[in-house]
């Protein structure tokens, strides 16, 4: 179901939240049950509680070069975003997103070079 929001405006504010260090900003951006995968961690969590503890823990050890943009498009049902991940590695990441505009799903997963 189509829904009024700019989803690669959400993927982008994402980036800028995950930049900045902006712990509150990001988990706004996400649903109260939104799920998170990372694939190339071995990582799958969902809801807020278990959003904040990976994102305290990514955002306070950033490297140089994390959350740098490759590529961001549209999808079927969301968005596909290639970037940085907080320690630097070129990873892809595809948003899922709920009628409100929040982020219901990503999923993360290495992007060979």
């Amino acid at each position: 179901m189509p829904n009024d929001f700019d989803n690669v405006a959400i993927v982008v504010d994402w980036l800028d939240a995950c930049r900045s260090g902006s712990l509150d900003t990001l988990l706004d951006l996400y649903a109260c049950d939104a799920s998170l995968e990372a694939a190339h961690e071995g990582v799958a969590i969902s809801g807020r509680a278990q959003l904040e503890v990976y994102w305290a823990a990514k955002l306070s050890t950033l490297s140089p070069g994390a959350f740098t943009l490759d590529q961001i498009m549209p999808v079927d049902h969301g968005v596909m975003l290639d970037h940085s991940d907080a320690e630097g590695r070129a990873v892809r990441t595809v948003f899922s997103f709920d009628a409100a505009g929040r982020i219901s799903r990503s999923r993360s997963e290495p992007v060979s070079p």
